[in-house]
């Protein structure tokens, strides 16, 4: 099944069309084709935000998500202030990637710093590390090191 590559002409000529299919909400069954990153590019998709994610990070994608709650829909300042002062072993590893994604916006998207607020934030279970740990009698209990995948999204506040 070959997709179809789309120059910049076309695209620029369909960009209302694509827009609106690709940011209308859809069934799993019905999902429209993905864009490539060239063709997101030309039509200008992601320009709005600063994006930031983390692969195969070293903790569980639970313990991820207790401290992503907290600083969801939070403006920046106040989400590195919660992050700081939050005791637990995410906040550092979220800490770096909101200052990632605050980096993408303001420099590769030149959006205003002090209008940035966490708009989307998610962690997914990323592949586990399977271990062995030695019992009494010859037994062995299988270790679980569990890996997570977190993503950061950052908007303007309009």
């Amino acid at each position: 099944m070959e997709k179809k590559v789309r120059s910049k002409d076309e695209l620029l000529k369909d960009k209302e069309k694509v827009l609106e299919i690709y940011n209308s909400e859809h069934r799993k069954s019905n999902k429209p084709p993905l864009l490539t990153k060239k063709e997101k590019k030309v039509l200008g998709i992601g320009k709005d935000e600063g994006r930031a994610v983390l692969r195969y990070a070293r903790i569980s994608s639970r313990k991820v998500k207790i401290v992503l709650d907290l600083i969801k829909n939070k403006s920046i300042d106040e989400a590195y202030g919660i992050l700081k002062y939050t005791p637990k072993a995410a906040s550092e590893v979220l800490f770096k990637l909101l200052k990632s994604a605050e980096s993408n916006a303001v420099n590769n998207n030149g959006i205003n710093r002090d209008e940035l607020f966490v708009a989307e934030a998610y962690a997914t279970q990323g592949p586990t590390l399977k271990r062995i740990m030695p019992r009494a009698q010859g037994r062995a209990n299988r270790i679980r090191k569990r890996t997570s995948h977190i993503t950061m999204v950052l908007r303007e506040r309009k």
